[in-house]
Parts: C-alpha cells; structure tokens; sequence
C-alpha cells in the first residue's frame, strides 16, 4: 500500500503541484492538506481516492505559487525595510567591535527570502480550481500504479514465503509420521507414570489411555488446514482485487495452526519445524500489512 505520485500543472497565472503519498493502514485514511481559497477540492480529492484505494493511510498536498515566467513577482517592502534595518544595525556594531564588513549589493538583499513575495490570492486560486480539479483523478491514478508496481514485488516475496510454508508442512508430516513409528514404547511409559503402577496394568484401561495420548498428539489435523491455508492464499494473490483483509484473517489461522503443531508435537525436530513454521508466517502477516 506504500506509494508516492507528483502531478504539477499551470493555469491562470498560477503553477501547482499536487502531492500524494501513501503507507501502510488497516482501513483508507485520507488526509488533505489545502491552500486557502480551495477548501471545495476536499469532497473531490476524496471521492477520487475511494474510487482507486481501498485501504491506505494516504497524505494529499496541494502547493500553489505564482508563474514565475509570468512575471509574478512582487516587492514586499515591509520585509525590505525590515532587512535594510538589521543590515545597518549589523553594520554599526561590526565596525564598533572591529570587525571588517563586505558591503552588501541590490541582488544580495532581494535574494533574502521574503523580499520578493510570490504569494497568490484566494480569487486567483478559486479562478483556477476549475483546472486544478482536473489533475486529481490522475494524481490518484498515478499513485494506484505506483502501488501496483510494489505489488508486483510484494506478490514475489508472499509466494515464496508461502513456498516454505508448504516446504515446512511436508517436512512435518513426514516427521509427524516417523514420530509415530516409535511412538508406542513412549505411549505405554506414560500411560505407567499415569496409571501409577509398574505391571498389572488392565488391558481395557491401557487401551484407553493410549487412544486418549494418541488423540492429544495427533498433528494430522493441524497438517491438513496448514495444506489448505497455503491453497487459499494462492487463489488470494492470484485475485485481481483487494485481498489483504482476508490475507489478514488467514495469517491468523496459519498462526493458530502453528501454535496447536508445537504444543502436540512431543518431539524435538516436529518442535523444530513448528517453530520455523512460526517465525515465517510472521514474516508473512507483517508483509500481509503493505496489500491492499
């Protein structure tokens, strides 16, 4: 959701630049910033940014100035006179403190900032809102491109980090069922610590304390919905719309399925895996946060 567009225009005398940038929010946010006299432009800035964006915290600038190759300049003489008055009160105490002064030319005091105004006024700004309106649909046209092209980038990292989801998965079934092969001596010790008898165990009851262990340390369920999260989110990222709120809500049941795998694997390579399975799942759900 990240993005940044520039739309300059020249119209009535007057040069603008509109300004859109564009980060990472749950919902649209957008937030305006106008010059005096185009406070109207707010209801067309937003209509234009809901018909493009549907997530984004999105900052839009408007700057106006006078065109320069029209001559706009303007003295502003309260700030010459001001300027002239410090330069001599600089000038006196210098020379009373001994200190050597360059004397200052026209050009050195009107290029202090202020001398010359380039200011505009509010009818002059209301004359051309007409024309400047006109530039808001492409400067969020421009601002969706750039989004889109990050897409692009953020659609290659996401499938590769769902890639190793599938890698981890795989590797956990096939230790989850190596685990299972040794897994009945281990069974049977821990239906004895929990019986609290060393023999004479009864049949019928070891039998249900084994089926009972068995059940608690069966991962194949956990396995099977991680299978199916990673299809989902293929068919998410292969979508030619907005999918980051349902992104969002399967990184959570990725995350869930993880936390259940470490807490029922009993084995240290299955705890292992788990925790790999962990570490980029959450990688995924902060990458999950920049789409739409």
């Amino acid at each position: 959701m990240t993005g940044f567009a520039v739309i300059p225009g020249q119209a009535e005398g007057l040069e603008w630049q509109w300004e859109a940038r564009s980060v990472n929010s749950r919902g649209l946010d957008v937030r305006l910033r106008l010059p005096d006299g185009l406070e109207a432009l707010e209801t067309q800035v937003r209509k234009a940014a809901q018909a493009e964006l549907t997530r984004g915290s999105v900052q839009v600038s408007l700057r106006l100035a006078l065109d320069q190759a029209g001559g706009g300049l303007a003295l502003n003489t309260a700030a010459l006179e001001t300027v002239l008055s410090l330069v001599a009160q600089a000038a006196d105490a210098a020379r009373s403190a001994g200190v050597p002064t360059a004397p200052m030319t026209l050009g050195d005091i009107l290029s202090l900032r202020g001398v010359l105004d380039s200011t505009r006024t509010p009818d002059q700004a209301a004359a051309a809102a007409s024309r400047i309106a006109e530039d808001i649909p492409k400067l969020f046209a421009a601002l969706a491109e750039a989004r889109a092209a990050e897409g692009v980038e953020l659609s290659g990292i996401l499938t590769r980090q769902i890639d190793q989801i599938a890698e981890l998965t795989s590797a956990a079934a096939d230790t989850a069922e190596t685990r299972a092969a040794r897994q009945g001596d281990t069974l049977r010790t821990r239906v004895q610590a929990i019986v609290g008898a060393q023999d004479g165990i009864e049949p019928g009851r070891l039998e249900q304390e084994l089926a009972l262990i068995a059940v608690k340390s069966d991962v194949t369920e956990e396995l099977d919905r991680l299978t199916t999260h990673v299809a989902a989110a293929r068919t998410l990222l292969a979508m030619e719309e907005a999918v980051g709120r349902r992104l969002d809500f399967l990184m959570q049941e990725f995350n869930r399925e993880a936390n259940t795998l470490c807490s029922k694997a009993q084995d240290s390579a299955l705890t292992a895996i788990g925790l790999d399975l962990k570490v980029v799942i959450d990688q995924m759900r902060e990458q999950c946060a920049n789409v739409e």
